[in-house]
């Protein structure tokens, strides 16, 4: 049920039916209303300044954008990053140090799919999940970082930091709850607006490939990866986040005649310690040169 009213709302926000276009136009006073509350809320606040560069890496509306894998690719090129964020769907709350310096501090349940994926995927990068993303910088500070990125944080407009916006293709281009816009870029708010396939490109490849393999994918938005794959027997798709369990995975296997599972490194942290047969869909990010120009990177220093 679940699932299913997960997917009925992301078709609703990106690629909305007749009737779900009805429904939305219905809603409009609620999106009037909702819009106003949160320009509101950004006039009424002042940024604050933590004398440390801080990049804000995210997008305006619900759903996968692929900021993790822009992250990455950004933060790969410093010599001594942090990434913080929220730790959407850990099993843990407050502060926690994923990663600091080589080693990684706890399991994938306490960080967070997306943290555990920067943790494995930066060697240099502290990485801290946090929903006091304030304190987070402070920790960062005090562990001798030298530049902060913030995943999907514009809506923190009381911190002092640069924005990069991915823009997403959408039919529906309404606020919540008739689209999926969170906020829009007010006035007086300075963004970096980027594009994939125009300011920054996927470079896929296949780990530990098999002949017979079955998809099986817990990401916003599934439907983003068909472009990318190499032939598979199945796709079974599940809610963003989704927690498996080693018996539906074997199941699959089971079912389909399969080979291995193959999977983004998102839900490969999670089941990776279940020792079933995984192929691995990697999909980095290449930037282009000119989106990092506007980065200030006085107070950092490059990775050699």
């Amino acid at each position: 049920m679940k699932k299913t009213l997960i997917f009925w709302v992301e078709e609703y926000f990106y690629s909305p039916t007749s009737l779900q276009k009805l429904l939305s136009y219905l809603l409009l006073p609620l999106s009037w209303l909702y819009c106003f509350i949160m320009y509101v809320r950004y006039k009424l606040q002042t940024p604050e300044d933590f004398a440390i560069t801080i990049i804000s890496v995210g997008n305006l509306t619900v759903g996968g954008s692929g900021k993790t894998p822009l992250v990455t690719a950004l933060a790969q090129n410093y010599a001594k990053p942090a990434i913080i964020l929220r730790g959407y769907g850990r099993s843990s709350k407050g502060l926690i140090v994923v990663k600091e310096g080589n080693e990684i501090l706890c399991d994938v349940k306490s960080s967070g799919d997306e943290a555990m994926i920067y943790a494995k995927k930066l060697p240099n990068a502290t990485v801290i999940v946090s929903e006091e993303r304030k304190i987070a910088i402070q920790k960062a500070k005090e562990l001798g970082c030298e530049i902060i990125f913030l995943d999907d944080a514009y809506s923190k407009h009381n911190i002092k930091k640069q924005d990069i916006l991915i823009d997403i293709e959408t039919k529906n281009n309404f606020c919540l709850p008739c689209g999926p816009y969170r906020e829009r870029v007010w006035k007086g708010k300075n963004a970096l607006h980027v594009k994939e396939d125009q300011d920054f490109f996927r470079e896929v490849s296949v780990r530990d490939p098999r002949q017979k393999m079955s998809l099986v994918t817990a990401i916003a938005r599934p439907q983003r990866l068909d472009k990318y794959l190499p032939d598979v027997i199945a796709k079974h798709y599940f809610e963003d986040h989704h927690s498996f369990t080693k018996e539906e995975l074997e199941e699959i296997l089971r079912r389909d005649k399969s080979e291995s599972l193959l999977v983004t490194f998102k839900d490969y942290v999670k089941i990776e310690h279940f020792g079933l047969p995984l192929s691995l869909l990697d999909l980095e990010v290449k930037v282009k040169e000119d989106v990092l120009i506007p980065i200030p990177i006085k107070e950092t220093i490059f990775k050699q």
